[in-house]
């Protein structure tokens, strides 16, 4: 059994409440499907930002360059949406929502897909609950 990618931002569950998930492939180019492949890659602030009626992923960090022939690591990387998505997603970025990174995987085929979520920042007292919950169910578990 191969093993599979699996690059989670962590913090993400922490910082934010998300609305809605989705999934969309991602435009690379050279050997970043290598270095990605090889896990190394960073995409704790990563965010997503339109251009043109495009989305492009900002600080995905690839931590490895290849050789001088590679591509900017911190290169904006497209995402590929479908229109509608994308149609939907802008409308909800003018109420004031962000698009952040939340995984970045292999699928069944072998291609790299981010997975994607339209966000809602958490205040303090929403952090300060987020830890209690995760507090109490580590308690229940070892009861």
């Amino acid at each position: 059994m191969k093993n599979k990618l699996s690059i989670v931002n962590k913090k993400a569950r922490y910082e934010y409440e998300f609305i809605s998930t989705f999934t969309a492939g991602i435009q690379l180019i050279g050997s970043e499907v290598k270095t990605i492949k090889k896990g190394k890659l960073s995409i704790n602030d990563a965010f997503c930002i339109f251009k043109e009626n495009e989305l492009f992923i900002k600080n995905m960090v690839l931590t490895e360059k290849v050789n001088e022939f590679s591509p900017d690591v911190k290169r904006d990387k497209k995402l590929l949406l479908k229109k509608s998505e994308l149609n939907g997603l802008k409308r909800d970025m003018i109420k004031g929502l962000t698009i952040i990174v939340n995984k970045v995987f292999e699928n069944d085929k072998g291609l790299i897909k981010v997975e994607i979520s339209l966000a809602k920042g958490k205040k303090l007292y929403d952090k300060r609950n987020t830890i209690k919950e995760r507090e109490l169910n580590r308690d229940k578990k070892f009861v």
